[in-house]
C-alpha cells in the first residue's frame, strides 16, 4: 500500500496507544439491541432442566421463562426466540401438534405478549420438534422429505403462531417456496404486521448437536441427516441464490446459520442485498466456547464478546445467541 512508503510519517500504532483513542476510532460496536435470546420452553408451570451439552442453558418451565423474559427487558434485549420441548407422546410422523392452537407454542406466545408487551417474540416454523422421525418435514415411502406437502403444513403452523400474536415467524426448515406461501397466507388473513425472518442460508452443519439434545430431536433423528434440504457447507454462491429467493418471496429479514464458520456468507449477503441480515451463533459454537473457558483454556468473557463482535464486523445487524444475557450484562456494566 502506498502509505507504507512514507514511514515514519504514518504510524498506525499511534491510534492504539490509549483506550480513549481506541474507542474514538473503533469501527464497530456490540449493543444489547443487537441480541436475540433463544430459549427452550417446557410445558410445565415451574422448574427448569439443565442441558448437559450446553452449560448454563436450561429448558424452562413457565415461571422460569417469565423470569428470563423480565431479565431481557431489564437488559434491553429486544427479542426472545422460542423453541418448544414437546412431550414425546404428542409427536407424530406428520407433526400435527404444530398446528394445535392450544399447543405449547401459541399458549406461550399469548402469555408472553400479555405479560411483556414490549418484548419481541419470535417463533420457529419447522416440524422437527413435533415429528417422531426428527426431520423438518413430511416423509414419503422412501423417507425422502416432501417439499410441497411440507410447505402446506408449515404455512398452517405459521398462521397458528401469528394468530396467537407472535411478532416474528422464523421458518427454519429450508423447504423451497415456503416464504412465499407463508407471506401469502399471512396477507390473506389480514396478518400484515407479522414479520418473517427467513433462515435463508441454513447449512447442514455438524454444529447443531447440542440444540437437538435440548429440544429432544436428536434421538428421533438417529443416524439420519438433513442434507437433502439444508445447504452444503462447501457452497457460497448458492447462499446468495437462496437469500435472493426469500427476499423476493416476502422475507423481511434473512439469516445465516451457523455463525462464525460462515462469516464469509454473512459478509456476502450483506454486501449483495443490503437487507436486515442476522446470524445464529448456534449451540455447538456456544458449547465450544463454554467448554474451553471451563477448562481454563480461554478467558470466557473476552472470547464471548470478541466472537459476538465478529458478527457485527462481518455485517450482521443482529445475532441469535445463548450468550445474550451474559453479553448484555457486560455491555451494561
Amino acid at each position: 500500500m502506498q502509505f507504507l512508503q512514507h514511514f515514519p510519517q504514518h504510524r498506525p500504532r499511534r491510534l492504539r496507544r490509549d483506550e480513549f483513542t481506541r474507542a474514538l476510532v473503533r469501527e464497530h460496536a456490540l449493543t444489547s439491541s443487537d441480541l436475540i435470546y433463544p430459549v427452550f420452553v417446557l410445558d410445565q408451570d415451574d422448574g427448569a432442566q439443565n442441558i448437559p451439552s450446553m452449560p448454563g442453558v436450561q429448558r424452562l418451565g413457565r415461571g422460569a421463562l417469565w423470569a428470563q423474559a423480565e431479565r431481557c427487558v431489564e437488559l434491553g434485549i429486544p427479542v426472545m426466540a422460542l423453541f418448544p420441548v414437546i412431550d414425546p407422546a404428542l409427536k407424530t410422523p406428520d407433526g400435527q401438534e404444530a398446528l394445535n392452537p392450544e399447543g405449547l407454542v401459541p399458549r406461550t406466545v399469548r402469555e408472553l405478549k400479555q405479560r411483556f408487551p414490549g418484548l419481541g417474540v419470535m417463533t420457529d416454523v419447522a416440524l422437527d420438534p413435533f415429528t417422531t422421525h426428527g426431520q423438518d418435514g413430511l416423509l414419503d415411502d422412501t423417507n425422502y422429505i416432501l417439499n410441497d406437502e411440507t410447505v402446506s403444513v408449515l404455512t398452517r403452523q405459521a398462521l397458528v403462531q401469528a394468530e396467537a400474536g407472535v411478532d416474528i415467524v422464523a421458518p427454519s426448515d429450508m423447504m423451497d417456496g415456503r416464504i412465499g406461501a407463508i407471506r401469502l397466507a399471512l396477507e390473506s388473513q389480514g396478518l400484515i404486521h407479522t414479520r418473517i425472518m427467513a433462515y435463508s442460508a441454513k447449512y447442514a452443519s455438524a454444529f447443531y448437536g447440542p440444540f437437538r439434545d435440548a429440544v429432544g430431536s436428536a434421538a428421533n433423528l438417529g443416524r439420519a441427516n438433513k442434507k437433502v434440504y439444508q445447504m452444503d457447507p462447501a457452497n457460497s454462491d448458492e447462499a446468495l441464490r437462496e437469500v435472493g429467493m426469500d427476499i423476493a418471496e416476502g422475507a423481511d429479514m434473512v439469516m445465516v446459520k451457523p455463525g462464525m464458520p460462515y462469516l464469509d456468507i454473512v459478509r456476502r449477503v450483506k454486501d449483495e442485498f443490503r437487507v436486515p441480515t442476522f446470524a445464529y451463533q448456534v449451540s455447538g459454537e456456544y458449547a465450544m466456547l463454554k467448554a474451553a473457558a471451563q477448562n481454563g483454556w480461554l478467558d470466557h468473557d473476552a472470547a464471548m464478546m470478541e466472537a459476538l463482535l465478529a458478527f457485527k464486523r462481518a455485517g450482521a445487524d443482529g445475532v441469535l445467541t445463548y450468550f445474550a444475557l451474559e453479553a448484555a450484562q457486560l455491555i451494561q456494566a
